[in-house]
């Protein structure tokens, strides 16, 4: 297998662009992954002040998972979600309007390509999950459909 210089400076620089930390592709019988290390500088330890007692009055319910959603419509791909197709243009769908199965609700830029992300099924458009401009990675949730 021959090393194409050329699609790992592709990937290195979307790792760049994006913050991502590991990004792979695999075409045929070769497969390329690309991974950074993060260094994470950590400062003084903050002070730590004495706890304070919290009363409530009714149980504290934490948001559902958005991911184990039967709507969710997940990252098909890594690299960066954009809700319209120009910073001037409206979006390709708006949040509690209808979409058609079919129908783009979303890019995702992913190596200077943009990949038309469409609603799997017919529903209400109930809540986008990532802010355009956001990095994805595979398999995140990108917006639920009802």
């Amino acid at each position: 297998m021959l090393v194409d210089k050329d699609a790992i400076r592709a990937l290195a620089d979307i790792l760049t662009e994006t913050g991502l930390t590991e990004i792979e592709i695999s075409e045929a019988d070769s497969r390329i992954r690309v991974a950074r290390t993060v260094n994470v500088v950590q400062g003084a330890a903050p002070a730590v002040a004495a706890p304070v007692p919290v009363v409530t009055a009714a149980p504290v319910v934490a948001p559902a998972d958005p991911a184990k959603h039967p709507g969710m419509v997940p990252s098909p791909m890594v690299g960066v979600a954009y809700l319209t197709p120009d910073p001037a243009s409206p979006p390709f769908a708006v949040e509690g309007q209808p979409v058609a199965a079919g129908q783009t609700i979303m890019l995702i830029e992913a190596m200077k390509t943009f990949n038309q992300i469409k609603a799997p099924r017919a529903g209400t458009l109930t809540k986008f999950l990532v802010e355009s401009g956001q990095p994805v990675e595979f398999g995140e949730a990108l917006a639920i459909i009802e």
